[in-house]
This record gives C-alpha cells, sequence and structure tokens, in this order.
C-alpha cells in the first residue's frame, strides 16, 4: 500500500489542493453548527458558551413573522422554478437550431455577459429602467398609452417577485444553458440525419429527438432547483429590497441576515441555517425519489 501510494504521488499532488480546500473551507467550519445549539458569546468562545439545546429553533418556528416569511420565500422560488428553471433549456434548444456558427457564438457570448455583473450593478440596472421619474420602461408604457402616470414598480409589494424573478432569468440564462448546450452537443449527429430523412422538421426532431437525449441532465437540473426552494438568493434580494416593498421581499435569508448580523444574534441564524439545510437535504432525497419512480433517473 505505501510503495503504491510513494509510486502515484505525483497524480495524487494534483488532488491535495482540492481536498486541502474542502477541508478548510467545508469541513473544519462545520464545527460551528455548535453554535445553533448553545447562547454563543463571542467573548467566550463555541466552547465556554452555554448549552441552549433546541431553543433557538423553537424560537425561530414560533416567531410571528415565520409564516410570511417563508410564504415569501416559497412563493419567489416556486416562480422561478416556473419561470428561470426552463428559460436556460429553452434558450439552449433554440440556440441549436441557429445554423450559422458566427452568429450563433455571438448570442452566446452576449447571453453570458449578465452573468458576469455584479448584482449591485445589475440591480443598479433594474432600478433605473423601472424608475417613475427617467425609467424608459415607464417611458414605452406612457408612450402607448398602458399608463396615465409613471408608476413606482419598485414601491409596489405585488410586483416585486416578479421583477426579482425576471431578472434573474436574464442574468442567469446566457451562462445556465451551458450545461445544457453541452448536453445537446453529445447528442448522436446520426439521430437527425435519420430524422430528417424521414421528413422531419426542425420542431419535431427538437421534441423527439434533442429533448429525450438531454432529459437525464434536465432531471438532475431539477431536482437540484427543488432543494433549493427555500434559497431564493440573498445579493439580488438584499440589493432590490427597500422599506415599501419589504412586506414581499422579506425572505429567509435576508431576514435571518439582519437578526443575525444586525443584532448580533449568532445562535439564532446559524440554527435557522442548519434547518434550512436539513430542509434542503429532505428536499434533495424526495425529490431524487420521485425522479427515479417517474422517469428511472436520479443522482443515485
Amino acid at each position: 500500500m505505501y510503495k503504491k501510494f510513494i509510486g502515484q504521488l505525483e497524480i495524487q499532488s494534483m488532488v491535495w489542493p482540492g481536498i486541502i480546500f474542502l477541508l478548510i473551507f467545508s469541513y473544519f467550519p462545520m464545527y460551528g453548527i455548535l453554535i445553533a445549539f448553545k447562547d454563543y458569546d463571542i467573548l467566550q468562545g463555541i466552547t465556554s458558551s452555554d448549552w441552549a439545546g433546541l431553543e433557538h429553533f423553537r424560537e425561530f418556528f414560533n416567531d410571528p413573522n415565520f409564516m410570511q416569511v417563508l410564504k415569501n420565500t416559497l412563493t419567489i422560488n416556486m416562480l422561478a422554478l416556473a419561470i428561470a428553471f426552463p428559460a436556460p433549456i429553452i434558450f439552449a434548444l433554440l440556440l441549436n437550431e441557429i445554423t450559422n456558427n458566427k452568429f450563433r457564438r455571438l448570442v452566446q457570448s452576449i447571453s453570458y455577459l449578465p452573468h458576469f455583473v455584479s448584482w449591485v450593478i445589475f440591480g443598479g440596472l433594474i432600478i433605473n429602467i423601472l424608475s417613475p421619474s427617467n425609467g424608459i420602461l415607464n417611458e414605452i408604457l406612457l408612450t402607448i398609452g398602458v399608463l396615465k402616470e409613471p408608476l413606482s414598480f419598485m414601491s409596489e409589494p405585488q410586483y416585486f417577485k416578479y421583477i426579482l424573478v425576471l431578472g434573474e432569468t436574464l442574468k442567469g440564462l446566457g451562462w445556465g444553458a451551458i450545461i445544457y448546450i453541452a448536453a445537446i452537443a453529445g447528442v448522436d449527429a446520426e439521430l437527425y440525419e435519420a430524422a430528417k430523412i424521414d421528413g422531419a422538421g426542425r420542431f419535431q426532431k427538437m421534441w423527439h429527438i434533442t429533448l429525450p437525449s438531454i432529459m437525464g441532465t434536465i432531471v438532475i437540473m431539477l431536482i437540484f432547483a427543488i432543494s433549493s426552494l427555500l434559497n431564493s438568493g440573498f445579493e439580488q434580494i438584499l440589493v432590490l429590497q427597500n422599506v415599501l416593498n419589504r412586506e414581499t421581499s422579506e425572505t429567509i435569508d435576508t431576514y435571518v441576515y439582519k437578526l443575525g448580523f444586525e443584532s448580533m444574534r449568532y445562535s439564532y441564524s446559524t440554527a435557522v441555517g442548519l434547518a434550512k439545510s436539513i430542509i434542503a437535504v429532505i428536499l434533495l432525497l424526495a425529490a431524487n425519489h420521485i425522479s427515479k419512480r417517474i422517469t428511472n433517473k436520479g443522482l443515485f
């Protein structure tokens, strides 16, 4: 065993940086989970703080704001599942139908750009576009007669979830399509040629060949999306949130951030984060089980 290890030293050394990275940033920090079960005092440290048991978990579930925060989180994520999840799939399918390679590469490159723009900048663009004073959307709606006076979209709670999800869809459209484009590239070209000989059109080839061929990838990404139903995205909400739309924009992530860091309730925020992780694992296992029962495809 020792000789085999020494003989593979050069090859195994390529894996060590990744293992060290995981140990430092993924496994060692798990010790901090103890904070969720203690009345953590930053001066005393984790080991010296008093045990609180499940008190912080009970406190969160009995919080008067819990149901509203949970409702906002699920509403935003279910809407994202309905809009933001299929959008990259549709985009990848349409992109695959472009026969001009130069134009296709140009469209791909442009679609990637929003992903590399921070949410601070991207959120600022959204706010400016929707501005009631000089926003381009209000100008268009006023010109075509849809509105009689400018509307402050960011001040209306009922519009927030749609603004957030559409902005998130636009920002991640190109980047999210990469994995589907790669999957489509692996489809056997002979299948398309055979379908063409049989008289199949573009839509028929897309529906009967491309989609079934990448269904395994779609299922895996859907399982991941379902397991993240309680993760509504922190940066984008924090950027777009204001006092007027907080009724529908306050999610678990932003609520815990404000209580945990602004109020310095570290034990409470850690308990909520741990509860979210446990629920995410349950959702992951449930989605994988249902997927295997229905489509015979899953993560494991």
